[in-house]
């Protein structure tokens, strides 16, 4: 572990008016993590041989596509050049935050442990759809917000058109938004010096029994949990005991400290600070995000106001390749786990693909990273059921029922059917309007409004059915405009819906993994999709194979695996016709027994091709890590 600069204040002695907490919001890839790049090399906290790119990214895949999952939290050092403090040194904590839709949950976590914020925008792509969702969270949360362009570098930037944007979006003088380039460090000092003169200091009294608000906790294979925390009132010193509000368990404090970027101990965390926490336990579910910690003597009475609980909103079947690898695949999501607080899983079986897991995660990229790193992490081979979300079923008896899985979805007389639904925010250059409302029309969606953010810009707010979401809607709604669009969705509650359970059934035998639950309108075109793909994938057999799909007891679609047959012929050569009629006839009794005791062999590859090219399994995640 390197040695930590020592122009690094101590935790334990810095005066809260000196600590400044803020963190960077932005949309994928406008250069949140490269700004913190160069906070991190010209406040000195990591030398230049140390330095790399995306050094706040620890996780592999983070690295490889270029996106943060994790926030992080560091503290820097940092004598202002100018401004009424002139060089006194301060004290910056950074949070690094994601910028994706799916990890929103990260970014409303460390917003609480924050007095401001960078809201960071692309000079060349201006405004995207996680800007609007991320300015609103900052709103939401009283942030201060410092307006910042950045890549003023790039050939392609407007700097003053988006400046003008970005201005009368947040009520400010296109003056006031700073301009940099993270890539050369041009301007990111005068964006230091506008972080301690504009972001207030926190607030909270010292001499009052201490409250600390958990925003983050990991994992370490070594340590047990780190928990991260800001420390609102009081102090919290090594070795004391201390006490979690809402699960009332308590621990020692074997280690506190604060990341500067490297783990740095210290005595204690004042007032305002933001650091961490090691209490030796080896469950993440003990230390629950949102929680207050406090002393277990003379504590707090009162806890501070958490956050909401992040709830998945696709539900997706995991399955090792292999049957023999479930216990290695129960060991790696409980690993898994004690870094994702939003990962639930249950067991579950399935007639064609054995033992498994019905997993929840937050969106297909959730889904996708964490496919990802249980095969690149722990070595499984592993099948995903297409995505589903989750339905409210009422029955004619008045029986409900939630269905996670087409397979739970009741038989029997259905009164009506609830389905999740999102609050869209779609923005793009405005000669796609059209086309975007023609693919949120097919899509069920019904337009909430529409506003020009310039001349060519334009923000459309949609309805939208999250289940027409989770597919293949990003994929569409990029090749329409060219990739110039942006997408953001929110969940707005439920509404009831047309919708029924298609079944493929082989051979009058129903397939459990490749039920469906669509829209009435859809429901044939889904069926007949599937058993098309299906006489395409399923080797043909001695018998006849029909595929059939179907709604209920109503057959909607129907595709033959035709037998394979001997020629039976081969050798007559003549005589009489009979004699050949009688040797067909022989053939078809003995197709027909078998067709009877036969078993339809459908291969493991033909389960792997229709789930993954039918639910936008892969393809829908890795479109929108690229965003």
């Amino acid at each position: 572990m390197p040695a930590t600069p020592s122009n690094v204040p101590e935790p334990s002695r810095t005066e809260p008016a000196l600590i400044r907490n803020f963190c960077i919001i932005a949309h994928i890839d406008h250069g949140k993590s490269t700004l913190a790049d160069r906070m991190l090399q010209l406040t000195g906290v990591v030398e230049q041989r140390q330095m790399r790119a995306q050094y706040l990214d620890r996780m592999d895949i983070e690295r490889e596509r270029g996106i943060t999952i994790k926030s992080q939290a560091v503290r820097m050092p940092w004598a202002p050049t100018s401004g009424t403090d002139g060089a006194v040194p301060h004290v910056l904590n950074m949070i690094d935050t994601p910028g994706h839709v799916d990890f929103t949950y990260e970014v409303s976590r460390s917003l609480a442990a924050c007095e401001g914020c960078i809201l960071l925008v692309d000079a060349a792509q201006g405004i995207e759809a996680q800007t609007l969702a991320n300015l609103y969270l900052a709103m939401e949360h009283d942030l201060t917000i410092i307006p910042v362009l950045n890549k003023i570098d790039l050939p392609a930037a407007q700097p003053e058109k988006f400046a003008s944007e970005l201005a009368h979006l947040i009520g400010c003088e296109s003056t006031d938004v700073l301009k940099v380039s993270a890539k050369t460090g041009e301007g990111v000092e005068d964006l230091l010096d506008a972080v301690v003169e504009q972001v207030a200091p926190p607030v909270g009294v010292a001499d009052s029994p201490a409250r600390a608000m958990i925003f983050d906790s990991v994992y370490d294979a070594y340590r047990g949990v780190v928990t991260y925390v800001k420390v609102v009132d009081g102090m919290l010193g090594k070795r004391e005991r201390i006490r979690m509000m809402s699960t009332g368990a308590t621990h020692e404090l074997l280690e506190i400290g604060a990341n500067s970027p490297e783990m740095n101990p210290a005595d204690g965390l004042g007032v305002g600070e933001v650091g961490y926490l090691i209490t030796g336990v080896k469950d993440v579910r003990q230390s629950k995000v949102g929680d207050t910690i406090t002393q277990l003597n003379h504590g707090a009475e009162e806890p501070l106001s958490g956050y909401k609980e992040p709830k998945p909103m696709v539900f997706s079947g995991l399955y090792p390749l292999d049957g023999s690898d479930y216990p290695e695949l129960r060991d790696a999501l409980d690993k898994l786990r004690l870094n994702d607080a939003a990962l639930v899983y249950e067991p579950e079986t399935s007639a064609a693909l054995g033992f498994g897991f019905r997993v929840g995660f937050l969106g297909l990229l959730h889904l996708e990273v964490i496919r990802e790193r249980l095969e690149r992490e722990f070595g499984l081979d592993l099948i995903a059921t297409a995505p589903n979300v989750i339905y409210q079923v009422d029955m004619e008896d008045g029986a409900t029922h939630v269905v996670t899985n087409p397979s739970e979805f009741p038989t029997g007389k259905v009164d009506q059917v609830h389905e999740p639904v999102v609050r869209s925010t779609l923005i793009a250059p405005s000669e796609f309007v059209g086309a975007i409302m023609e693919l949120c029309q097919s899509r069920r969606g019904s337009l909430q409004g529409m506003d020009y953010l310039s001349e060519d810009r334009v923000e459309l707010r949609y309805q939208l059915p999250l289940a027409e979401i989770v597919f293949d809607f990003f994929d569409a709604l990029k090749s329409k405009t060219r990739g110039y669009a942006s997408l953001d969705y929110e969940p707005n509650g439920e509404q009831i819906a047309d919708l029924v359970k298609v079944d493929i059934l082989l051979q009058g035998d129903r397939v459990d993994a490749f039920s469906a639950i669509v829209h009435k309108d859809k429901a044939y075109a889904y069926g007949v999709r599937m058993a098309t793909k299906l006489r395409e994938l399923i080797p043909r057999q001695q018998f006849e194979v029909p595929i059939q799909a179907a709604v209920g007891s109503r057959i909607i679609a129907r595709e033959t695996v035709r037998a394979i047959r001997k020629d039976v012929l081969a050798k007559c050569y003549g005589g009489d016709i009979s004699r050949k009629r009688k040797l067909l006839e022989k053939q078809k009794e003995g197709k027909k027994r078998m067709k009877v005791v036969g078993r339809v062999e459908v291969p493991q590859e033909a389960f792997i091709a229709a789930l993954s090219s039918d639910g936008g399994d892969g393809k829908a995640g890795d479109a929108k890590a690229k965003k």
